[in-house]
């Protein structure tokens, strides 16, 4: 698809339900909330669809309606595989409309889809969108839209910041995006709680492949009492020391499931690294999901870091 018959179909129908992915982050919300509070201006019944709302992303709420309607389309964005979708799978399993994502890994089973990987997040789609559907940029919208672009740029930190991001983010600024609140709360402002988590981490970190790979790990001990919030961005400590190309983030959930997070740097693709496990994302950033017990995940990952690197 083309964004212009992205526009088309958004123009065309109504009464819209977003789907976001399960464990929601900045840019699956910030696109969510911010293509919600375009459709709405528009005269359109729209919602959006989260497992969770953090409440360090509660501003996004600023603006939009609660609104009454039987939905009528279905809208993903963010969303790389309908097994993202969590508890919300089930009911939307092969009735999604149209999916709106940056991932090259993309599966959403969806008969209309823009898929754009050179976008370093799915806000900045939903920029392009709601430009070419003449919407008039509130302050509102640019927070969301900044609060994703920052997020899955590691704050214009990651290597897949283009010009074309920074363009988009000046836009928002102009439009009156509160740029200092956001980044004070997604970068600078963290927890007691995270605080103890980081340090426990820490000192549970292995190294391996000649200190080329570091793997860490929360379990569900470690995380007891937390907020999902707490645990945000933790899958950036490997990658942070010098020497290290793969780092490995371990996440412990309910039922002997274990969430893995994989961030690269140089020419490691994350990407494919996943894939072998039924995971995807992007080259410097992708997940997956194993099974079993930690130290078992653990050697798994371990041996897998060993072939590839």
């Amino acid at each position: 698809m083309t964004i212009e018959k992205v526009v088309d179909f958004l123009k065309a129908n109504d009464n819209f339900e977003i789907l976001t992915h399960n464990y929601p982050d900045g840019d699956c919300l910030g696109s969510g909330y911010g293509l919600c509070l375009g459709l709405q201006q528009l005269g359109k019944n729209a919602r959006v669809i989260t497992t969770a709302l953090p409440k360090d992303f509660k501003f996004l709420l600023n603006g939009v309606k609660e609104q009454d309607f039987k939905a009528e389309c279905v809208v993903s964005v963010d969303v790389a595989d309908e097994k993202l979708l969590g508890c919300n799978q089930e009911k939307y399993q092969g009735k999604i409309d149209l999916c709106i994502d940056h991932h090259k890994s993309n599966r959403v089973d969806a008969p209309l889809k823009f898929v754009d990987d050179t976008s370093a997040a799915a806000c900045e789609i939903i920029y392009r969108i709601l430009t070419e559907m003449g919407v008039t940029f509130t302050k509102e919208i640019a927070n969301c839209l900044y609060t994703g672009i920052s997020t899955d740029t590691g704050c214009f930190r990651y290597t897949n910041t283009t010009a074309t991001t920074l363009r988009i983010c000046a836009d928002l600024l102009e439009y009156g995006c509160d740029s200092g609140y956001i980044n004070k709360v997604m970068f600078e402002t963290k927890s007691k709680k995270r605080i103890e988590l980081e340090r426990e981490i820490y000192d549970r970190m292995i190294f391996c492949c000649d200190d080329k790979c570091a793997v860490i790990y929360t379990t569900l001990e470690m995380t007891k009492g937390l907020e999902d919030e707490d645990t945000e961005g933790i899958s950036s400590i490997p990658r942070q020391i010098e020497g290290v190309k793969m780092g490995i983030t371990i996440r412990e959930k309910p039922d002997g499931v274990y969430k893995v997070s994989v961030r690269t740097n140089g020419d490691i693709d994350a990407c494919q690294f996943c894939k072998q496990f039924g995971g995807g994302g992007h080259a410097a950033a992708s997940g997956c999901t194993l099974n079993g017990d930690l130290q078992g995940v653990i050697d798994t990952l371990i041996e897998a870091a060993e072939r590839t690197l």
